[in-house]
């Protein structure tokens, strides 16, 4: 008898009923005997409702035991019942057929009652154990599925906080950082069939720049207020510190990612886009002067979402140009300021970034 009080089910198959009469006269008692007199039928039986172990004769006609146990073991659904032959055929080929199959065990007619109780009670633990274990990995997957989604929503926040906090010492800028972080994905994606980066921006990386968006301005926290908030223009000193603020992103993001035991991609994406984000394509911009190809991707796309946020907003030093001005402003910049190639599927897809600086508007109407 098993340990658990609700009754097993098993399926006893055998084309003579005497001996399906016989399995059940020594079962009845710890477990509910369903029987089938041929394979078909005990296929039907199987897949409508799985019992929980399959007592099997070899030498049946039409559809042999064999047969029947390759096509429950082929099934996902009736693979993991344990089957027993039950079998006049005693030659050891015979049984190492069956084993090779899959079936759990082997028993010998005439049938002897201890021995098949003592058999069948043995795989029915055996299987409650396994659906125990396979209940528990089940559960441990979702619980590390749930822990890794809670850290993952941790990270973002994070990521979102670190950089509304640079962010927070320019009162102006508000939802700047949602709407970059929707420019950089809007544009990656339709890039992401262009030949020249479909290779590189695959939907994980597309995410993890969207992600990583929020940190480009970090390193505005080490610049001075008499600076960062200076509102004319400013000297070509104060300019010069302003700059650093790429080498103060990197930095920061690089102290974070040398606590690390391994290398992370979303660091290693944040800090390149903090550092060559104002790199110009021709190679005048800051802060190493790179050019081309040499500017990293995501900082070129970095580029234009943050300098079309800039112009489409209001400023102590300026006034926000119109939608279509800024279109046309960063049209002229193309192989210049910004990449040829970027900038024409940034016209593609202006509109877009006309109804994210809507949605994330600093004055919602």
């Amino acid at each position: 008898m098993t340990e658990n009080h609700e009754k097993k089910t098993i399926l006893a198959v055998d084309d003579t009923p005497d001996n399906l009469v016989l399995i059940k006269g020594i079962l009845i008692d710890d477990y509910i005997i369903k029987a089938a007199t041929n394979g078909a039928t005990a296929l039907k039986i199987a897949q409508s409702k799985p019992p929980d172990l399959i007592l099997l004769d070899i030498m049946m006609p039409d559809m042999d035991g064999y047969e029947v146990c390759k096509c429950l073991k082929e099934n996902k659904l009736t693979s993991g019942i344990p089957i027993i032959f039950l079998t006049a055929m005693t030659e050891v080929a015979d049984e190492t057929k069956g084993l090779e199959l899959g079936a759990a065990d082997y028993i010998t007619k005439p049938i002897s009652p201890p021995i098949l109780k003592a058999r069948v009670n043995t795989q029915i633990q055996l299987k409650g154990a396994r659906d125990c274990l396979q209940q528990q990995n089940q559960i441990l997957e979702e619980k590390v599925a749930k822990r890794t989604q809670q850290i993952s929503q941790l990270y973002d926040v994070t990521m979102v906080a670190m950089g509304a906090m640079a962010e927070s010492r320019d009162p102006e800028t508000g939802n700047h950082i949602r709407r970059t972080q929707n420019y950089v994905r809007a544009l990656a994606n339709q890039l992401s069939t262009h030949p020249r980066f479909k290779e590189y921006l695959t939907p994980e990386v597309i995410e993890l720049l969207y992600k990583t968006a929020p940190l480009h301005d970090i390193g505005k926290v080490g610049v001075p207020d008499s600076i960062l908030l200076k509102p004319g223009p400013l000297t070509e000193e104060e300019f010069e510190i302003m700059k650093l603020h790429t080498t103060y992103g990197r930095d920061a993001i690089q102290s974070a990612e040398n606590m690390l035991d391994e290398p992370d991609t979303v660091l290693y994406l944040a800090r390149e886009i903090a550092y060559s984000h104002q790199e110009y394509y021709d190679g005048n911009g800051y802060p190493d002067g790179l050019s081309g190809d040499d500017i990293p991707i995501s900082a070129r796309l970095m580029a234009i979402a943050d300098v079309y946020d800039a112009l489409v907003s209001e400023r102590v030093y300026k006034p926000a140009f119109s939608h279509q001005e800024s279109v046309e402003i960063i049209k002229s910049e193309s192989g210049t300021h910004f990449d040829p190639d970027m900038v024409t599927t940034f016209l593609e897809i202006a509109e877009q970034f006309r109804k994210i600086a809507e949605e994330f508007s600093d004055n919602p109407l």
